[in-house]
C-alpha cells in the first residue's frame, strides 16, 4: 500500500523511512506478522477497521491475519463475498472466535467485501486512490457497510497519519482525529506507549460521559 503520486500534498509529506513507504510496518497488534499484513494488504486493514468495535483494538486488527489463515492463506474480496454466509460465520466462530459477535461481524465483513467488488472492482486501495480530495475520501469510506461517521473519520485519519495518504483536505475530513499530536484513536498508535495514551484518553472520555448521566437517586 504505497502513496499514489497524486495524493502526496508536498515533498515534506514524503517520508522515505516512514508510513506509506517500503519497509514501513504498522504497530497495531504487537504481532509482527499481523502488523505486516495490515501494512501490505489493503483489504486486511479495511477488515481490521470493520472489526474494531466492542473488542480490544489489538484483537480486532489481528483478526484479518487469523482470517487469512483460516481461508487457506488468501484474503480475496471476491471469494469472501461469494461464500455461503453460514460458512463464513463458522470460520469466524471457530475457537478462538475472531470477534465477540462472530455472526454479525462475519456478515459485516462479507458486506464490505461485496462493496469492494461492486464499487471498486475488487481493488480495496481504490477507496482512497480514486479520491480527488479529503471530502471525497470521507464519502467513499462512509459509503461502505459498517462505517458510520466516526469510524469513517478515524479511518481517514489512519490513512493520513500512518500511510501518508493525504489528498487535499484529508485532515479536515478526519475532524478531531486528524489533529497532529493527538492520542484519540487507532490512527495515533505507533508504539506501545502510544497505545497506552490512546487507552487513557478513551477511559477519560468514558468517565466524563458517565459523570454526565443523571443521578438515579
Amino acid at each position: 500500500m504505497h502513496v499514489p503520486p497524486s495524493v502526496a500534498t508536498s515533498p515534506s509529506d514524503r517520508r522515505p523511512s516512514g508510513p506509506g513507504y517500503p519497509g514501513f510496518v504498522l504497530w497495531l497488534t504487537g504481532d509482527p506478522d499481523a502488523d505486516a499484513l495490515l501494512s501490505s494488504e489493503p483489504l486486511a486493514l479495511l477488515i481490521g477497521m470493520v472489526l474494531d468495535q466492542q473488542i480490544p483494538m489489538e484483537r480486532a486488527f489481528k483478526a484479518p491475519f487469523d482470517l487469512k489463515e483460516r481461508l487457506g492463506g488468501s484474503l480475496d474480496p471476491a471469494a469472501i463475498a461469494a461464500m455461503a454466509p453460514d460458512d463464513l460465520v463458522e470460520i469466524f466462530g471457530a475457537k478462538p472466535a475472531l470477534h465477540r459477535f462472530p455472526r454479525s461481524m462475519a456478515g459485516r465483513v462479507q458486506e464490505v467485501s461485496a462493496a469492494v467488488m461492486d464499487t471498486y472492482g475488487g481493488d480495496t486501495s481504490a477507496i482512497w486512490t480514486t479520491a480527488a480530495d479529503g471530502k471525497q475520501l470521507l464519502a467513499n469510506v462512509k459509503a461502505l457497510p459498517g462505517f458510520g461517521d466516526q469510524k469513517a473519520r478515524i479511518f481517514v485519519a489512519l490513512l493520513g497519519k500512518q500511510f501518508a495518504i493525504r489528498p487535499a483536505g484529508w485532515d479536515t475530513a478526519a475532524g478531531v482525529y486528524g489533529e497532529t499530536g493527538s492520542y484519540r484513536s487507532v490512527a495515533d498508535i505507533d508504539s506501545p506507549e502510544a497505545l497506552t495514551k490512546v487507552r487513557q484518553f478513551k477511559q477519560q472520555m468514558k468517565a466524563e460521559a458517565r459523570a454526565k448521566l443523571p443521578n438515579p437517586g
